[in-house]
């Protein structure tokens, strides 16, 4: 099982792209515990839960510095979300790039 951590500013946008990821997961059979959560809740979470990527939206990119240093001694990789794939809400974009980061 693979853990997929989205962090978001306003979560309307994100939320409808994780029951995306959820259903491109589901098609591929890859199990996946995929949620977003907030910027202010993510840190803590972050020590609370195992996490196997991190994806920032693109409107909480200019926190990535600040999530490397705290995913690092996690090998935790961190990443935004592509803009377009972002506004076009393509859950099975985003999943494979979460993949990829993950090395699957």
């Amino acid at each position: 099982m693979k853990t997929i951590m989205l962090v978001y500013s306003a979560g309307m946008s994100t939320s409808l792209l994780v029951s995306k990821m959820k259903a491109a997961a589901d098609e591929k059979g890859v199990e996946a515990d995929i949620f977003a959560i907030s910027s202010s809740e993510a840190t803590e979470l972050l020590n609370k839960k195992s996490t196997d990527v991190l994806l920032l939206g693109p409107q909480v990119r200019f926190m990535k510095a600040q999530f490397e240093k705290e995913t690092a001694s996690k090998n935790i990789p961190v990443e935004v979300i592509d803009m377009r794939d972002y506004g076009l809400i393509d859950g099975l974009k985003v999943l494979n790039t979460a993949l990829e980061l993950i090395g699957e």
